[in-house]
């Protein structure tokens, strides 16, 4: 009896002395932190590292230059250094923690699967680092802030316009992201809930991971198009999938009418439209997101903001409406002539 009373006090002891360590550390992060914010707000100059996902990818490589364009223009109390993720967690993970380790006043993370990359950006925020994740945001992170969109509405809208666009009976093939990614999923989920739930004579006859490359997407599509003679419609998480795939089947005869269907509304998607290869896509304007995380990070930063969690929109592109973003791209020099 007396030996398991003793058991018992000693592990109460042990809860106790580790519920202390557990407050003492929750102490120190949060001392850290506020006076990290007194330390930056007392700053005339910030460095901010931004781990960009991959730069192969066009929309992220799209971003990324316009992230530098928006701070050098408009942030001159701004120094910020880009780091390219190379579509591998490993790479990027290094990134984020070597901007931690380098005490950059703030971090911006384009995750490239952001379950991988969230105990790296728990890191950043834990050593009171402002940190914003975009494009996807990572969700669940106590301290971080936020810049996307809505992924679930960036898909829906292409899938809602592809109800009465895709034939009776069609063939279909899917392009996904990165698994784990936010965006990647919820663009699938609304093509699942808005299309394929309202559509059951559909039939899916090929679906992989593409990771967002073009060039992963045209080596499945040349698969597929061999082993699938008819193929209606390429769904796709994103544009420059869609492309790659569409690629695979130019100059086929049996594919001459193949619609074609992505996310993002980059230059090269939205000339496509307007040329009549490809079908329809959303807008996800990387000048928009651009200037909200710069004017995002300098917020936080400066003390502004406590914290921030904001989302941009995301208008349908088709054939109708293609000339208008055309001209955007070529005001902005994103598309030449």
């Amino acid at each position: 009896m007396k030996k398991k009373l003793a058991q018992r006090v000693l592990a109460a002891g042990a809860a106790a002395a580790a519920a202390l360590s557990m407050a003492a550390c929750s102490v120190t992060v949060g001392n850290q932190t506020a006076q990290n914010a007194s330390d930056r707000q007392a700053k005339d100059h910030y460095r901010v590292a931004y781990t960009a996902r991959a730069q192969v990818d066009s929309f992220a490589a799209w971003l990324a230059n316009e992230m530098k364009a928006e701070a050098a223009a408009n942030y001159k109390d701004i120094s910020l250094d880009v780091f390219d993720g190379q579509a591998d967690d490993e790479v990027e993970n290094k990134a984020i923690e070597n901007a931690v380790a380098n005490n950059y006043d703030a971090i911006i993370v384009q995750a490239n699967n952001g379950e991988a990359q969230r105990p790296y950006i728990e890191q950043a925020v834990q050593k009171g680092i402002v940190t914003i994740t975009t494009n996807p945001r990572v969700q669940g992170i106590d301290g971080a802030n936020s810049v996307d969109a809505k992924p679930y509405d960036q898909g829906g809208v292409v899938a809602k316009y592809a109800l009465d666009k895709i034939s009776q009976n069609a063939n279909v093939v899917v392009l996904n992201g990165p698994g784990g990614n936010f965006h990647s999923e919820q663009r699938r989920k609304a093509w699942q809930d808005e299309f394929f739930a309202k559509r059951p004579d559909v039939k899916i006859v090929a679906e992989n991971i593409a990771n967002w490359s073009k060039d992963e997407a045209l080596r499945l599509m040349e698969d597929w198009s061999l082993a699938n003679p008819k193929i209606d419609a390429i769904v796709s998480m994103n544009d420059n999938m869609a492309t790659g795939a569409l690629e695979a089947v130019k100059g086929k005869p049996a594919f001459a009418k193949i619609l074609a269907f992505g996310v993002d509304g980059t230059p090269e998607a939205t000339l496509a439209i307007q040329n009549g290869q490809m079908t329809a896509t959303s807008l996800q304007n990387a000048k928009e997101l651009a200037q909200l995380n710069m004017k995002s990070v300098h917020d936080l930063l400066s003390g502004a903001q406590k914290s921030v969690n904001v989302d941009i929109g995301n208008p349908l592109i088709t054939k109708d409406t293609a000339d208008q973003y055309v001209k955007l791209y070529k005001d902005a020099g994103l598309i030449k002539g």
